[in-house]
């Protein structure tokens, strides 16, 4: 039986940091990483293969098709099963990308989400096979969302 390939999707910093927190969960999977800044490299190494697609937000639209087009050349080579994402822009874009191509969507809206979640949230709430928010006031205002507790 083949191994199901998970894609860890975040932006460097605290979406990384969030994510690593969770790192237990996969480590009997064929994983890779997707994020946006090259620092943090060398630290992903031993969990596969780490995609360097750069940072991009919403008031930058040549970035924004920059990473894109890098993010669907890695989705087409690797063609992930689960894609796990703590945002933002980068990890919504391979969401949506991964979804196309018939993956299950996990997402983990940042701690830092108090009020509301992310934009990016807010865009692949509508996709997501799991969402999660950190914390539980926001159960209340968005459907389609669970509370499982923080990362930190």
């Amino acid at each position: 039986m083949k191994k199901k390939k998970i894609c860890l999707a975040a932006s460097g910093g605290g979406h990384l940091t969030e994510l690593l927190r969770l790192s237990d969960s996969w480590q009997s999977y064929s994983t890779f990483f997707v994020t946006t800044v090259p620092v943090v490299q060398d630290e992903l190494k031993g969990s596969g293969e780490v995609y360097v697609v750069g940072e991009c937000n919403r008031n930058n639209i040549g970035l924004v098709f920059i990473v894109l087009l890098r993010c669907i050349k890695i989705i087409l080579k690797e063609r992930p099963d689960i894609v796990i994402s703590t945002g933002a822009a980068a990890g919504c874009m391979i969401c949506f990308l991964a979804k196309i191509l018939g993956a299950k969507i996990v997402w983990i809206d940042s701690i830092t989400n108090v009020e509301r979640i992310s934009l990016s949230g807010r865009m692949v709430r509508y996709i997501a096979d799991l969402f999660l928010v950190q914390w539980p006031e926001l159960l209340s205002k968005y459907r389609k969302v669970e509370f499982a507790g923080t990362l930190i």
